[in-house]
């Protein structure tokens, strides 16, 4: 297998190295190309045997998957440089959100497939969301589930279940890091040593995790579980409530705006005679 990575800003370099560190692939299995050579040079000294193409289609070519890593107004310009060196058995994985695959299909003479990652795949945890192309063989799906496997949980969804699916495995790390720290500094207030408050608030988070995915609970009878009628969790809780009660719902109608737009523009953006 060999795999061509165009883009290798955050989180191209954090899947290459995902990949690399779970043995699912080897270095000399990947080619990257970016428009910063000093980012090449850092994923090549990294990982040793992993290759450097000079262009974009130098990591197309005779790669089995296309793994385009580059912002949504960039895609454009990517395919344009690369549609003609795609064959039809060849698989491009877009992992953006606001291209859809309908739009990838019909500008690119190969299969397709949307998978979503996240920042935590970097550990070998969290989920990736998987949306396929209406061109992918079942042979296909299951090979590009085995390979995520290795570093993430895949989670089949629909496309139009993208933006709220997106918001809890890939922005919700950034969500739930803010409510930690917000927690941590009302420790550290109360004259805790930070460095003590952050190590028992991570570990408090990563138990947490484990017991919704392993027990397995519902976070509401997790909750229940902690709480004792009367005692100080209960009373806290209560207090909690009242003061984020309708956050999340104000943060997805937010994250849901902000994407229609991006909707938009990258539509202009990839089909600019049709919007004249």
């Amino acid at each position: 297998m060999r795999i061509g990575f165009i883009g290798a800003g955050s989180m191209g370099s954090l899947l290459m190295g995902a990949f690399i560190r779970s043995g699912a692939l080897q270095p000399t299995q990947i080619v990257a190309s970016s428009r910063t050579r000093s980012k090449l040079s850092a994923l090549a000294e990294r990982y040793p045997g992993l290759q450097l193409a000079s262009s974009n289609r130098g990591a197309v070519m005779d790669s089995d998957f296309v793994v385009l890593c580059v912002k949504p107004m960039d895609y454009r310009r990517v395919i344009e440089e690369i549609a003609s060196s795609l064959t039809p058995d060849q698989i491009v994985i877009s992992i953006t959100s606001p291209v859809k695959l309908s739009q990838l299909e019909e500008l690119l003479p190969c299969k397709v497939a949307k998978i979503i990652p996240s920042v935590v795949n970097g550990v070998g945890s969290g989920a990736t969301l998987f949306m396929w192309g209406s061109r992918l063989s079942a042979g296909d799906r299951e090979e590009l589930l085995r390979l995520f496997s290795s570093i993430s949980r895949p989670i089949e969804i629909e496309e139009e279940e993208v933006r709220a699916a997106s918001d809890l495995s890939s922005c919700g790390p950034a969500f739930l890091a803010y409510l930690l720290d917000d927690f941590i500094l009302a420790a550290v207030s109360m004259g805790m040593d930070r460095q003590t408050a952050t190590s028992l608030a991570s570990e408090m988070m990563l138990g947490t995790a484990r017991l919704l995915l392993e027990y397995p609970c519902t976070p509401a009878e997790l909750q229940a579980k902690v709480t004792v009628p009367g005692g100080i969790t209960e009373v806290a809780l209560d207090v909690l409530r009242k003061s984020t009660r309708g956050a999340f719902m104000d943060v997805l109608n937010t994250t849901h705006e902000k994407f229609a737009e991006d909707l938009d523009r990258v539509e202009g953006s990839l089909f600019p005679r049709e919007r004249t």
